[in-house]
């Protein structure tokens, strides 16, 4: 199961689905400043879909989860030798 909303669907992870009214979801703002980087950043992915996000108005609102998830999964490990 997932949310849609416009033309973004979230599809959420097995086994932790919750209700939306557990999710706590981030601004653009706040996003930008857990990830470290502008907002224009934070829009581009939003827009290319590698951030899932929902339309409230004229602005989007990340799920925090998919952020944490996000930065996981982008996160370069350093081989050893």
């Amino acid at each position: 199961m997932g949310v849609v909303c416009g033309r973004y669907r979230w599809v959420m992870a097995a086994g932790s689905e919750r209700p939306l009214n557990e999710v706590k979801f981030l601004t653009v703002a706040e996003v930008a400043s857990v990830m470290r980087v502008s907002k224009m950043t934070v829009y581009r992915l939003v827009h290319s879909g590698h951030l899932p996000a929902i339309r409230v108005g004229r602005s989007f609102r990340v799920p925090e989860q998919a952020v944490h998830d996000y930065l996981r999964e982008s996160f370069v490990g350093v081989e050893s030798a």
